[in-house]
Order: C-alpha cells, then structure tokens, then sequence
C-alpha cells in the first residue's frame, strides 16, 4: 500500500498535478490524463472494467475546480467539465505515476 504523497499541488499554468512522493520522486500528471483515468463507476464499467468514458468528448482545457481529501487514502477530483465522482487512491496514483513517467520518458 502506497503512502500519501508528501506534497500535493495544482499547478494551473502548467495543467497538471505535482505529487511529491520522496525528495527524489516528483510527479507531474498532466490534468488531461488523470480525468481520462478516472475510476469511477461512470467511466469504468464496474462489471467488466472496461473503460466506458469518452475521451475524445475531454475539454483540452480541462482541470480541477476542487482538490480534497477522502479519508487518509485517496483524493477526491472535482473537475471543470463537470465530473466529480473518482476517488484517485494513493496507490493508484502512484500507479498513474510510473505509467506516466514510463510514457514520458
């Protein structure tokens, strides 16, 4: 089980989320791929687990109108197309987080 990122920031200018995970480990996810990764019940169908969202219909210009916690394990995403229903666990975070440093590498 993943522990909480020791810092957490929203970085508007450059459209992703900064996730501080060790002083040797920062992550910046872009805005556009956490919404299309989204777990929730609405864009994952919760039989099958195939993706239901459609990511073509993601404003380019999307982003977090509101950031919380949800307990001690994951954050809660609202964004600014409307959405506001995934809970992004620690540990799925840090699974975005190695795929996307694995994609930008």
């Amino acid at each position: 089980m993943s522990s909480a990122p020791q810092n957490i920031r929203s970085l508007s200018q450059e459209s992703c989320l900064e996730l501080t995970w060790t002083p040797e480990r920062i992550t910046s996810l872009d805005f556009r791929f956490l919404r299309e990764s989204c777990p929730c019940a609405a864009c994952v169908d919760e039989f099958t687990g195939k993706r239901i969202l459609d990511i073509a219909g993601i404003p380019a210009d999307i982003h977090p109108t509101a950031i919380g916690f949800s307990g001690n394990y994951a954050l809660k995403i609202g964004w600014s197309d409307g959405h506001h229903t995934g809970l992004f666990t620690w540990d799925y975070l840090d699974e975005l987080s190695t795929r996307w440093e694995q994609m930008n590498s």
